[in-house]
């Protein structure tokens, strides 16, 4: 039975009838169709844009499709219609159009460098297979590779580059050559200079930019997903290192503390923002809302340029069609207004997936 939407649909800002026929939209009235919301603000469906549902709480690999699909219920609940998994060490292609689940971009595994990052998680390779990796992983997801382009050198005592530039460029010209587009986790400054100019997609975290790369970022169009919500675990991070790697800690404490200037000032630039909670090992799934206050609060992005990172621009930059015509039949509804009030977003008063109610 087709569906019958009516609310303030945004970012047009117009009360307007929709109507879901399958898992399309149109605007041409549909004679007999259900009524699920009358009133109310319409919005295409919410995307998290650097999310883990192959990673379990706690940090290990999932080792079954139930737990993945588990994880993702978590976050449709919340409003969350289509994921990008950035980086799975368990492979659920068979999830790719489970009409329960929200819609998925992925990554293969992490490429990672050897035994510099998360146990059991990347596939951990020396310079001269990070290439061959990355094509090998880029037939292992649905369009997109994650490289892991930093993290702490126990040798230098902090964080430090995966690769030689030289090699870390390659390995984004490899993902190019294989028709997907390469996303990369920095924290540092010095891996996240080498993957902007390299011409790396999205930058994951990226609490190293520079006011410079910025600007380039911006000129080059590359996106940035800041997990403003991973960034706040640095203290325990640095807590727990200090001991051994005091320099380290103190350097995750200085990124923390300046991020949400980064952030603004990205915003300010002109980079684009995708909303990303990094759910799956240490961050509960389920917070696209918490991530989307802390982008408000803390980095100042006004509210509908929030939403816009969470919706339709997030949506358009990864290929699922928001509230057009023809467009996919996701959306959520709010009761008020959450352009007046973000908070609004922790409570939709209707999900719709796929043309199927959800809430």
């Amino acid at each position: 039975m087709a569906l019958h939407v009516r609310g303030v649909l945004l970012p047009d800002d117009e009360v307007r009838d929709i109507w879901l026929v399958g898992d399309r939209v149109t605007f041409e009235p549909v004679p007999g169709a259900e009524t699920i919301a009358d009133g109310g603000f319409v919005l295409p469906g919410l995307i998290d844009a650097h999310c883990h549902i192959g990673i379990a709480r706690g940090g290990a690999p999932i080792t079954s499709l139930d737990q993945a699909r588990d994880l993702a219920r978590v976050d449709r609940d919340a409003g969350v219609l289509a994921i990008r998994d950035a980086g799975s060490p368990y492979p659920y292609p068979e999830l790719d159009d489970d009409p329960e689940l929200p819609r998925l971009a992925r990554a293969g595994r992490h490429v990672a460098p050897p035994k510099r990052y998360l146990r059991d998680i990347g596939v951990e390779v020396g310079a001269a297979e990070v290439a061959a990796t990355v094509t090998e992983q880029a037939r292992a997801g649905n369009g997109w590779v994650k490289l892991v382009g930093d993290w702490i050198d126990r040798g230098v005592g902090d964080l430090a580059p995966a690769w030689d530039a030289a090699t870390m460029t390659a390995a984004v010209e490899a993902a190019h050559a294989a028709g997907v587009r390469a996303a990369v986790h920095t924290f540092s400054e010095s891996a996240v200079e080498i993957m902007v100019r390299a011409g790396v997609d999205s930058v994951e975290h990226g609490t190293g930019l520079s006011l410079d790369l910025i600007d380039e970022m911006a000129r080059r169009g590359t996106a940035l997903v800041p997990t403003m919500i991973n960034i706040q675990t640095f203290g325990g991070i640095a807590d727990q290192a200090r001991a051994k790697f005091p320099g380290y800690a103190d350097h995750m404490l200085a990124l923390r503390d300046r991020f949400p200037e980064v952030v603004r000032s990205a915003y300010e630039a002109g980079v684009p923002i995708y909303v990303g909670t990094d759910a799956g090992g240490g961050i509960d799934h389920g917070l696209a809302a918490e991530e989307m206050l802390l982008l408000h609060e803390r980095a100042g992005m006004p509210a509908v340029d929030v939403l816009a990172a969470a919706s339709w621009g997030a949506r358009d930059w990864l290929g699922f069609p928001g509230l057009v015509e023809g467009g996919l039949a996701d959306l959520v509804v709010y009761a008020e207004d959450p352009r007046v009030d973000l908070r609004v977003v922790r409570t939709p008063s209707r999900i719709v997936l796929r043309g199927r109610p959800i809430r």
